[in-house]
């Protein structure tokens, strides 16, 4: 016996035998300790012959499993050892180096070790596999339909055995079996590729398009028009197999082995004699697979094979890569005829989301309203801008019918709430047992009633729920039914038993459909207007699914949202003092976008705020932000003194391809893509090289800016905010009340002066504040001391401000020209510092309150 004769697989068995025998405490490396290894192998080629052979091999483990369990077991300081091969194992591996040698093989593989333990009858193996009726001449048969003539001359010879079917996946039969999705539209391209299938050479179609527009699905249409014999004479009983490129590089260790696997995987393929056409998803990954020093990768190994046509092959892969991988490679691109494969319309993936329908609801045990599946294809080619259809839009529906089955499976709101009000009372009461004064045992009382009332209605809203979840789970039961009754009568008629078919499509189906009918009414009777759980998914569902994603609120607007947008001038307006008309033109454009009437292909706005310093340009951005988001941060802020040079413009949309920070992005474009609902502020734009503007053409006209890496970035639901000083000279010298319209020409001659035509033109408009007077500085007073008041209220302290402070604040902190940020300063040294000083002497105590009044031409503190 030489080991180095056996295959890699077959010595991985010998040492799983070894192991077998540790496991057990055995001695020795029995017939049975093999036999065991290959019956437990995770590919199931033992028990694949043994089944082929006409054997059963779950008998053949059972006799195993009872010869291992009469062998003793070993314990002591014997048991250290490790177990070596007995005499009978040492003959039965002789035996199979002998057969091997006899059939021509170089080398001992695994199925001539399972025909040598069937020979080895005076083995407990070998009464195992008599007793499964697994006879060594049947095994030999099986074994020779296996290899198909071929001989083991490698150390890896059984990775080319059955190699399609543990490297590929057979569409045709999955078509068959009813387990792949139906396939809508797209029969121009599934034309177009049996078309190029038909031809005579480079008969190999490649199915090119972005990522989530059907590739994939092309060809499983392709695999379903096969099963149903819809293909033309010269496709008819082809099988299409989907190559599994990551099963065939996975676990290939030593040099050659993942060649010889794809080797094995042409042969039969070429020995199906052009019956079998290759699915390659992902056929970039042909370039560079399984390539190691000295070594051929997949798609040099392809070329012989589809030059010569004796290889028929669909490949699918996206634009991008097929550029980078595919072109650069004359020799297999040419082998390759394109099939483009574009995006569908709207209005097409929703015939396609209505074909997909029945086996969502099937899957989810929901109902999917037609209204959802419109929303689900218009609001995600609306609102995710960096996918693509149908995909997304399946996506969607996916999710909101989860979210729905997840209700119907979790227990209601009204439920939860009732026994966790029981659990809350069962714990006071086991407390009040322990106590024996009068109020007490009288709580106890009243405890008892409570509890049992609570019960009650917890059980009856118990009963309801599941009663209403039965119902569901019964309809969805039906569904099941129908769903494989209809795939019976599928393959009863692509198998011509017209009577089965007749019995099915008149007797069968016609008896569910009625039950479902009935079964629904039923239950839309018993509940209606006062169901429990929703079963149905509506376009509110899928609308919620899309705000979570991106962040767009495209719910239906509550009533309390409607009128809080319809008074969002007066909200903003308590923040941002003396500005009306700015904080009506950016409030107009946010309800435009949220009644749906603004342009799909422009942002919700793109306002040019103008003004002197310190009058509440940057502060009506911030305060447009907590109203929309409830957050005064959730804004992209631009300081466009950043941008003063020329080469700065990449930091906006990321450096180009080969610049140091090419992967990083933008610092706007990925923003806005991580966040496509947000105000975006580019503060003190005037301040900027002329150059970043020609970038914010884009985004003004198109809502659109392509960053550095190439992807499209969505500005349609972002508000544009630019701020600037310019002309602000004029507007600070206007008098108190005075209005801005009398300066607004000389104004926007310095704007025309320094922004070009085309940027202006695309700004819907320009806003110039007023500049503030003595008046407006009482609310803005309020405004800081309640900042100042947020601050001190972790600690309790209330702050008390008379209204002579609050005057005398607002005239040492008016100035016309710097506006309200002097006040700020005003309100940080004569309140916030001498506070400071109090709590820290510890005169300030927490939930004390400060007061402070004006005396002597300054403000006095005094704590209360």
């Amino acid at each position: 016996m030489n080991l180095e004769k056996f295959t890699d697989r077959a010595k991985g068995f010998l040492q799983s035998a070894q192991t077998v025998a540790i496991r057990l405490s055995h001695q020795q490396i029995l017939p049975e300790h093999i036999l065991k290894a290959l019956l437990e192998d995770e590919q199931g080629m033992a028990a694949g012959l043994i089944t082929a052979a006409g054997g059963d091999p779950r008998r053949a483990v059972a006799e195993t499993d009872a010869a291992l369990a009469r062998i003793p077991a070993v314990s002591g300081s014997g048991a250290q050892n490790q177990p070596g091969l007995s005499a009978d194992a040492v003959r039965v591996l002789d035996q199979a180096e002998q057969i091997a040698t006899k059939a021509g093989d170089s080398y001992v593989t695994v199925e001539r070790l399972l025909v040598a333990l069937a020979l080895s009858l005076n083995t407990a193996a070998g009464k195992a596999l008599k007793a499964a009726n697994a006879t060594p001449e049947a095994l030999n048969t099986a074994i020779n339909a296996v290899r198909g003539g071929r001989t083991a001359d490698t150390q890896s010879a059984e990775d080319r055995y059955d190699a399609l079917k543990k490297f590929a996946r057979d569409l045709t039969q999955a078509a068959r079996d009813g387990k792949l999705d139906p396939v809508i539209g797209r029969d121009e391209e599934i034309r177009r590729t049996i078309q190029i299938l038909a031809r005579r050479t480079k008969n190999n179609p490649a199915l090119i398009g972005e990522p989530g527009v059907g590739k994939t699905a092309i060809a499983e249409g392709l695999a379903l028009r096969i099963a149903n014999g819809d293909v033309p004479d010269t496709l008819k009983d082809r099988r299409l197999m989907a190559l599994d490129m990551g099963a065939l590089i996975a676990g290939a260790k030593y040099r050659g082995e993942f060649e010889e696997r794809l080797k094995g995987v042409l042969d039969e393929v070429k020995a199906a004699d052009g019956d079998i056409v290759l699915f390659i998803d992902e056929m970039h990954q042909l370039i560079g697979a399984g390539k190691s020093e000295g070594a051929m990768d997949a798609g040099n190994l392809l070329k012989p094979a589809l030059a010569r046509g004796e290889l028929h092959c669909v490949g699918a892969t996206t634009l991008d890569e097929y550029r980078k991988y595919v072109e650069k490679d004359p020799a297999l691109q040419r082998r390759f005829q394109p099939v483009f494969v574009g995006e569908p319309t709207v209005e097409d993936t929703i015939s396609i989301l209505r074909g997909l329908k029945e086996k969502y609801e099937l899957h989810h045990g929901v109902r999917i309203t037609d209204g959802a599946l419109v929303s689900a294809a218009t609001l995600s080619n609306r609102y995710i801008t960096d996918r693509f259809l149908p995909d997304k839009a399946i996506d969607l529906m996916d999710e909101a019918a989860s979210r729905i089955r997840m209700e119907v499976e979790s227990k209601p709101e009204e439920i939860e709430a009732l026994d966790r009000r029981i659990l809350r009372l069962k714990i006071e009461r086991e407390g009040l047992k322990r106590e024996t004064d009068a109020a007490s045992v009288d709580r106890l009382g009243t405890l008892e009633g409570e509890l049992v009332n609570l019960e009650e209605q917890s059980a009856v809203l118990t009963q309801r729920w599941q009663a209403e979840k039965d119902k569901i789970a019964g309809e969805a039961k039906l569904k099941e039914q129908l769903d494989a009754a209809r795939l019976e009568l599928e393959q009863a008629q692509r198998q011509g038993d017209l009577a089965k078919a007749g019995e099915l499509s008149y007797g069968r189906i016609p008896a569910l459909e009625r039950q479902l009918l009935d079964a629904q009414a039923t239950t839309a009777q018993e509940i209606r207007g006062r169901a429990m759980l929703r079963e149905e998914v509506t376009a509110d569902d899928i609308a919620g699914v899309v705000s979570r994603w991106t962040g767009v609120p495209v719910e239906r607007m509550l009533q309390g949202e409607r009128d809080k947008l319809l008074r969002m001038e007066e909200v903003i307006g308590k923040r941002v003092i003396g500005q009306a008309e700015a904080v009506r033109a950016v409030s107009t454009a946010v309800r435009r976008a949220r009644a749906g009437l603004q342009d799909p292909n422009r942002p919700l706005g793109s306002f040019l705020f103008l003004g002197p310093t310190g009058v509440g340009k940057t502060e009506l951005t911030k305060a447009l932000a907590e109203f929309l988001f409830d957050d005064p941060n959730a804004m992209v802020r631009i300081d466009m003194s950043e941008f003063m040079e020329k080469h700065a413009v990449s930091r906006l949309i990321g450096a180009p391809p080969g610049y140091v920070g090419y992967e990083e992005g933008g610092v706007l474009t990925e923003a806005v893509r991580r966040r496509p609902y947000q105000v975006v502020l580019f503060d003190e734009v005037e301040k900027a090289h002329a150059d970043v503007f020609n970038v914010l053409l884009q985004v003004l006209d198109d809502g659109r800016l392509t960053d550095g890496q190439g992807r499209t970035v969505d500005f349609s639901n972002t508000l544009i905010i630019l701020t600037s000083n310019l002309g602000s000279q004029y507007l600070s010298n206007l008098d108190e009340g005075q209005d801005v319209e009398a300066v607004e020409p000389q104004v926007m001659d310095i704007v025309r002066a320094h922004f070009r035509p085309e940027f202006l033109n695309r700004l819907d408009e320009v806003i110039l504040f007023h500049r503030l007077g003595q008046a407006h500085m009482g609310p803005i007073v309020d405004i800081q001391v309640a900042r100042v008041g947020k601050l001190l209220a972790d600690r309790k302290i209330a702050l008390d401000l008379t209204d002579a402070a609050r005057a005398w604040l607002g005239r040492v902190g008016y100035d016309p020209v710097y506006g309200a940020r002097p006040l700020k300063r005003a309100v940080q040294r004569h309140v916030q510092d001498p506070l400071a000083d109090l709590i820290l002497r510890g005169d300030v105590k927490d939930g004390a309150t400060v007061h402070v009044d004006e005396g002597d031409g300054r403000l006095a503190l005094t704590v209360g």
